[in-house]
């Protein structure tokens, strides 16, 4: 069994633990919250239902993304996973919307619950359940970079201090007969629709797509500069994700201009397998930057661009400087950070000052983003 298909069996497991789980926990908890007349305890029964059928959805959705590439789809289908978290979300505010209606139409229509033993030591067994529920599931869900999981595991955590209210609101009711389920019932719903929220709003972010942790992206490049003592820059980092542990990119190295084709065909090569094989990210594309190494009067030109450069305030980087003595032609990037009030007005003035430092040469000057670190 290879890497995907073990993350994939291990996503159905769990989630089919968390299905048995929820299943036996609604059915107790709707009985109890029934026969006692408790709206607090038949909303967690509902949301319990909720919870079982987003792990059905995320079985669906892991399955689904474990399709192979096709001529329509060449990259997949692991995105299906960020839809399969949007769905789950939807799910998660349509039952806290529809808690806090049932919980409301209480407030202003109450009825006395009544509370037996066995309820309250099944309400208790129900929270003690859930955190080790929600221990578990979202424990797997980071060993296997499952956005579903982890949201369904940290979500049954937080129905654990829901169940444990709905605890605390009986024993007020018991000793001092004052009932706080409705109030308790709203309280649980906002809870839910906070959730829902949450959850809609990571995925939405990385469906839009996120910028790659830093800690990550400094060890491709480290990892790329190991290739060859003659790298001199590794710039332009790019992945795009298509779905958990699997990103596809290209990059930017600068080598010496004195390299032959051959030679940065093999470097090219070997950044891609290093790569792969250390971090799973595919390179598709590794670009050149040709440095000027044997050239006084070129490498003064650059240090004094740079100089230019990094006045601005916002520019962070300056990269693949190349100059053409014979054509008269100067080309480079620059990064402008992306708090930079007006990254244009910024790149037209440096470009002004660059072309009037060196008025016999052609500039090209590429305005490049801030897309890792």
């Amino acid at each position: 069994m290879n890497k995907e298909q073990n993350r994939e069996a291990v996503i159905v497991r769990t989630s089919v633990v968390g299905i048995v789980a929820n299943v036996f926990l609604a059915a107790f908890k709707a009985a109890v919250g029934i026969l006692s007349s408790s709206i607090a305890v038949v909303l967690d029964a509902v949301n319990n239902v909720s919870d079982a059928l987003s792990s059905v959805i995320t079985i669906i959705g892991t399955k689904l993304a474990g399709k192979a590439p096709d001529k329509k789809h060449p990259y997949g289908y692991g995105r299906i996973e960020y839809l399969t978290a949007l769905v789950i979300a939807v799910i998660v505010l349509y039952a806290g919307l529809t808690s806090l209606v049932e919980s409301v139409k209480k407030i202003f229509n109450p009825t006395e619950p009544d509370y037996s033993t066995i309820a309250l030591v099944i309400i208790a067994v129900a929270v003690v359940v859930k955190i080790a529920l929600g221990l578990f599931v979202r424990d797997r869900g980071k060993k296997v970079n499952s956005d579903s999981l982890i949201a369904s595991g940290t979500d049954a955590l937080m129905d654990s201090i829901i169940s444990a209210s709905t605890l605390v609101a009986a024993f007020v009711f018991i000793v001092f007969h004052i009932s706080l389920e409705s109030y308790l019932g709203v309280i649980i719903s906002i809870l839910i629709i906070k959730s829902g929220i949450e959850i809609l709003k990571d995925t939405l972010s990385e469906i839009l797509g996120e910028r790659i942790e830093a800690d990550f992206s400094h060890s491709i490049k480290q990892t790329i500069k190991n290739c060859s003592p003659d790298i001199q820059g590794v710039f332009d980092l790019d992945l795009h994700n298509y779905g958990p542990d699997r990103l596809l990119g290209s990059v930017h190295v600068e080598v010496p201009d004195g390299w032959t084709s051959d030679k940065i065909d093999f470097l090219s090569r070997k950044i891609q397998e290093e790569v792969y094989a250390k971090h799973g990210v595919l390179i598709s594309a590794v670009g050149v930057y040709s440095v000027n190494t044997r050239d006084e009067e070129v490498i003064l030109m650059r240090n004094k661009v740079h100089d230019m450069a990094f006045s601005h305030k916002h520019v962070m980087q300056i990269h693949g400087f190349h100059v053409d003595r014979e054509h008269k032609r100067m080309s480079f990037d620059v990064i402008f950070s992306f708090d930079c009030p007006n990254s244009k007005e910024e790149y037209a003035a440096l470009c002004s000052e660059v072309g009037m430092a060196f008025p016999d040469y052609k500039i090209q000057i590429n305005m490049d983003y801030d897309i890792s670190d």
